[in-house]
């Protein structure tokens, strides 16, 4: 493959006798652990856990790599993913709202659930990753209308514990999978929330004005100050006499604002109860009429003393977060669930599970927990399957389920910098396999590596596609402040649905250009190499000139154009996808790579000169090299990331 011709060197060069970049490594590994991990997303992979004698490896000069050091922290790449849910499907964050999965990004907060005790507990967890394909889809349709489009491998937990949506009692499909009379784990599907239209914001600055109390949260505050500058000078007169009546005549968006004022100002949530307290019946009255009309059932009850009244949410948890997505209430900390018991009292039995016959847009995110919830319902988090490896392994069912991980890795790279014969030369990440693939939120190999080149002041950068690299910016923060740090991110083009098609498992061009965004925003120069370019699909000027344009829009400090490269192993792959997928560019294809690997010079330069032009037209055409800002030369022409 891409490393087939790197070799040892003398031990004087290497630190501590470090191997060839690409030994070979047969499949009985000599101390390996042969492991799988029971999530849907890794089924049928095996991960090789070695402890490796050496991580930091030399790059022969025959290499038209820019740079004379790299580590591999894997072997093999996880990018490409099985895929879970429906992208509108509504996640639960840990502000007590919900966001569409599609719109969940890395470094979010959101609840899962851990045991303790005899329950699971709702807590809050940290998404680490966040991918998309397109798989076969299905609908699972529980008893209280809840539908759920995911893949077939998704697990959900239930009263016996978690299941895939399809599997057998026997043979190679066979795993527990749901069935009719399943019961799901969770609350049930979520209410949307309010539109906020006038009647909303009219009817919150009502019931705010009914406070008894002054309202110390923020958010409330916030919200009636910005409602207020946008109302008509007769609501704002009314509210600063402190009392704003309702109208003659109310719709449901004025109600559900109404509930949500005179719950930030009079409401209390403590996990097991919802209330809405008044010494104003009348309050309490109109409090009532609204549950009753957008169909809630509560008890009024007087409060202690018979100083006044207060209304109570009856129906468990789901009633009452139905209540606050509904109504959607400013302030924050009423509507934490967090530390409560896993418990469902409403009917969340399966009563169908049927294939939806088409492919579907997909997504599943990583949490610190291993689940989320979706839709209500308990939902376990998706792994990545890889899709290419430099392994010395067959390109076919090797290629795609089996990865080595080096997990002393962070502590080789500590030993062989402080080695003597080290001599703090520049390391380069990521131009082989991607250090930041799906297997890195598992794993954390990176963190350990990025502390060690910290502490060693030692220069290194990172080439990636992966936005899981924001979860170290601290760390990365910290190393630029010792040493020099690069970093560029691989952005082939930017149209999202031939991204569905050409990389799948890998995050979306929207995302990784929000994270340049991000890392300039954090003070960094990120170079972003166009890469791979495809023959036929992206090397026409209009496509070139969207994702440099893109590019340059996101705040990156260069851009650096390779066309693809077709090794051996890769080529024969690549051949079977271009036929399924793109068959009329297959006679192109066979004409530009007859004589090898590389594209004929001439079309070469006849693309570098279109990133060039793109470049100018953006403002993209300083001379900075794509590996570092700090560094003092241009390197070579760079090597691409594997297509997929």
């Amino acid at each position: 493959m891409r490393w087939d011709n790197l070799s040892a060197l003398p031990a004087s060069v290497v630190p501590d006798r470090a191997a060839p970049a690409t030994p070979p490594l047969p499949l009985a590994l000599p101390g390996a652990v042969a492991r799988t991990f029971d999530t849907p997303g890794f089924a049928g992979m095996t991960f090789y856990e070695v402890r490796a004698k050496s991580i930091i490896n030399r790059v022969p000069a025959s290499s038209r790599m820019g740079f004379d050091w790299t580590i591999n922290p894997y072997r093999g790449c996880s990018h490409a993913c099985t895929y879970c849910l429906e992208g509108d499907t509504r996640i639960l964050m840990a502000d007590g709202r919900t966001r569409a999965l599609r719109d969940v990004a890395v470094g979010d907060r959101i609840y899962g659930t851990v045991r303790s005790g005899t329950y699971r507990r709702y807590v809050i967890t940290e998404v680490k990753a966040h991918w998309q394909t397109t798989k076969p889809a299905y609908r699972v349709t529980l008893a209280d209308g809840t539908e759920l489009v995911a893949s077939g491998d998704h697990r959900f937990l239930t009263e016996r514990g978690w299941k895939h949506v399809t599997g057998a009692m026997g043979g190679a499909d066979q795993r527990p999978y749901l069935t009719s009379g399943n019961k799901l784990m969770g609350v049930g599907r979520f209410a949307p929330p309010p539109a906020d239209t006038p009647d909303y914001r009219a009817g919150y600055l009502c019931g705010m004005s009914r406070g008894d109390a002054s309202v110390t949260d923020r958010e409330p505050l916030d919200r009636t100050r910005r409602y207020l500058a946008e109302a008509s000078p007769e609501v704002a007169r009314l509210a600063a006499a402190g009392w704003i009546a309702a109208p003659p005549s109310v719709t449901d968006d004025w109600r559900k604002g109404f509930l949500a004022g005179v719950f930030d100002a009079q409401g209390t949530h403590d996990g097991v109860a919802l209330r809405i307290g008044s010494i104003d019946r009348e309050t309490i009255d109109e409090v009532a009429a609204a549950l009753r009309t957008l169909g809630f059932e509560f008890a009024v009850r007087r409060t202690g003393g018979a100083r006044g009244w207060y209304v109570r949410i009856v129906g468990g948890l789901s009633a009452r977060l139905r209540f606050l997505h509904t109504t959607d209430p400013a302030a924050t900390r009423k509507r934490s669930i967090e530390g409560l018991a896993l418990k469902s009292n409403v009917p969340l039995d399966v009563v169908a599970v049927e294939s939806l016959g088409v492919e579907l847009p997909l997504c599943d995110i990583t949490t610190g927990t291993g689940d989320f919830i979706a839709n209500g319902v308990v939902s376990h988090n998706c792994f990545a399957r890889n899709t290419h490896t430099y392994l010395d392994l067959d390109p076919g069912h090797d290629f795609d389920s089996k990865i080595i991980v080096k997990v002393n890795a962070g502590d080789l790279v500590r030993k062989e910098l402080s080695a003597r014969r080290w001599r703090g030369e520049h390391i380069a990440m990521g131009t082989n396999v991607d250090v930041y693939q799906r297997a890195e939120g598992r794993y954390r190999l990176m963190p350990q590596i990025l502390s060690a080149l910290r502490d060693f002041a030692n220069p290194f950068s990172i080439l990636t596609k992966g936005t899981l690299i924001l979860r170290d910016l601290p760390l990365l923060q910290e190393a630029a402040s010792v040493t020099s740090v690069g970093l560029s991110f691989s952005i082939g083009f930017v149209d999202e649905e031939l991204w569905r098609r050409v990389e799948p498992g890998t995050p979306s061009p929207r995302r990784r250009l929000d994270a340049v965004r991000r890392l300039t925003d954090a003070g960094f120069s990120v170079g972003v190499l166009v890469a791979p370019i495809l023959p036929g699909l992206t090397d026409n000027e209009e496509s070139i000139d969207r994702t440099v344009g893109a590019v340059a829009e996101a705040g990156a400090a260069g851009v650096t154009g390779i066309a693809l490269h077709l090794r051996p192993g890769t080529r024969d792959w690549y051949a079977r996808w271009l036929g399924r997928e793109f068959p009329s560019l297959v006679p192109r294809y066979r004409e530009l790579y007859r004589g090898g690997s590389y594209l004929p010079k001439e079309y070469q330069r006849e693309i570098t000169a279109r990133i060039r032009q793109a470049a100018r037209r953006h403002g993209l055409d300083r001379k900075e090299s794509f590996e570092s800002r700090q560094l003092p030369e241009q390197p070579p022409e760079p090597e691409q990331l594997t297509l997929l």
